[in-house]
């Protein structure tokens, strides 16, 4: 199939060192962290991983976040994540961690949102639900993928709209809180929606939906309105 990557579920279950390399910021609230990663096996765009931080004190924390990078960067992973208030890992990552530090990850896990490239792909993702999208879309990019790709992105602002100097084409931004002039304000309706649904591609659309649970039901129910099969909606919540 088109875009297909093989995985090793035997290196998905072993603890690695990561390095970070680089920091980015991508809006006031949200920083893309660079790991290199040696002996990364690769991984399907909407797989997670795990990740360990380990305090002097042998304190433990462990999370679960999703790839943002394309399977293509070989030895590299990305990881983009919002800082959270009081949040123990997201809070190390965005106050204390520098390039140089080390966490151990594992993984690629998760098959289930996974997306390989070898079907029509419609995303609907919000705030920080774009992050396993986003490797979509970067995966359809790097490998010239002919299948159509089309995602629909909810962000309160165009401050908090992350990955927005990366955005092209196949994205249509929905802005809950404030927008540019000419563009309405709101949360993502059967208007946004049902349109792309009435452009069925060859073999129909598999739906990814991936935001905070109030905001994964919305989509879906928007999905399911515009006439897209339940059981072609794969969902990713979280909060």
């Amino acid at each position: 199939m088109p875009g297909r990557i093989t995985v090793s579920e035997q290196a998905a279950a072993v603890w690695q060192t990561a390095t970070l390399t680089e920091i980015r910021r991508e809006t006031p609230h949200a920083a893309t962290f660079r790991l290199a990663v040696p002996e990364w096996t690769g991984h399907l765009p909407g797989q997670h991983l795990m990740l360990r931080l380990t305090a002097h004190d042998g304190y433990v924390a462990q999370r679960h976040y999703s790839i943002a990078s394309a399977p293509d960067d070989s030895g590299h992973i990305e990881l983009t994540l919002d800082e959270v208030p009081g949040g123990e890992v997201s809070g190390w990552f965005h106050s204390v961690a520098r390039p140089g530090d080390t966490v151990e990850v594992r993984g690629p896990l998760s098959g289930f949102f996974a997306w390989p490239g070898d079907r029509a792909a419609l995303l609907l993702g919000a705030g920080s639900g774009i992050v396993p999208l986003m490797s979509m879309v970067r995966h359809h990019r790097v490998r010239g993928l002919t299948v159509p790709l089309r995602m629909l992105v909810s962000a309160r602002s165009p401050e908090e709209l992350i990955y927005a100097r990366e955005l092209g084409a196949e994205t249509t931004p929905v802005f809950t809180r404030s927008a540019p002039a000419g563009v309405p304000v709101g949360r993502m309706t059967a208007a946004h929606v049902a349109p792309l649904l009435a452009e069925q591609p060859p073999g129909g659309w598999e739906a990814y939906v991936c935001g905070s649970n109030g905001f994964a039901e919305h989509a879906s129910r928007l999905l399911v309105a515009a006439g897209q099969p339940v059981e072609r909606i794969r969902i990713e919540r979280f909060g």
